[in-house]
């Protein structure tokens, strides 16, 4: 340790970040610049922010786990549509939405004449699945919310589709249940937001299919008319 260092330890000012004692979660590279863990993802590009996100430890899920689920899609696509957390299918592939429910939303989008690698990006509000596929916890929304963040700070979308409770109700910061909240514009960051149920939800409850292909007419619409 320099003698500059020791006099700073000293007077209590240190630098709280070094390069050997990053905070989990947060690259190398970012841990060289001050500021607190939210600052430092928000100032991510898309290799960092990819990289923070798979070697993220910052919360318990990433033990339980076998991989991070980042995101895929075009990444300046007009449309972002954000899940809550991946389920089994998907933590064993690494992609969003590969399952039944990945099918039935790749339906749903072919059939607005979209699809996921072309002007449309998916991802969730939590990159590690839960046990279990239990809902999850605040701390862990809390804790996975800034990497969301900063995606759809890069993305830049035209539109967001909040899908299932936990997604709109991070996104929206609300308790308002989803039957409340259909069927009206709302708005992230200055970014339209258009809520519908999520596509495992559908799968268990078809008689909502027809809403939730409603949700998705509308939000159509209010692309085209922004």
């Amino acid at each position: 340790m320099s003698r500059r260092l020791e006099i700073l330890e000293e007077m209590g000012l240190a630098p709280v970040w070094r390069l050997r004692k990053s905070r989990p979660g947060v690259s190398a590279k970012a841990a060289e610049t001050p500021g607190s863990r939210e600052e430092q993802i928000a100032r991510m590009e898309w290799a960092e922010l990819k990289s923070a996100v798979a070697g993220c430890t910052a919360c318990g899920l990433r033990a339980g786990c076998k991989q991070t689920v980042f995101g895929v899609g075009d990444e300046s696509a007009n449309w972002l549509l954000v899940g809550e957390a991946p389920g089994a299918e998907e933590d064993r592939l690494g992609e969003p939405f590969v399952g039944q429910a990945g099918k039935l939303l790749d339906n749903m989008l072919a059939s607005l004449g979209l699809q996921r690698d072309k002007n449309v990006y998916i991802a969730n509000v939590l990159k590690c699945r839960p046990p279990g596929n239990r809902n999850p916890e605040p701390s862990e929304v809390a804790t996975c919310s800034p990497y969301l963040e900063r995606q759809i700070e890069l993305i830049r979308p035209k539109l967001i589709v909040a899908m299932g409770r936990f997604a709109v109700q991070t996104l929206l910061n609300t308790d308002a249940t989803i039957g409340s909240l259909r069927g009206k514009v709302h708005a992230y960051h200055g970014v339209p937001l258009v809520v519908t149920y999520h596509p495992a939800y559908l799968l268990r409850n078809l008689p909502d299919k027809a809403k939730a292909w409603a949700d998705l007419v509308f939000a159509r619409e209010t692309i085209a008319s922004g």
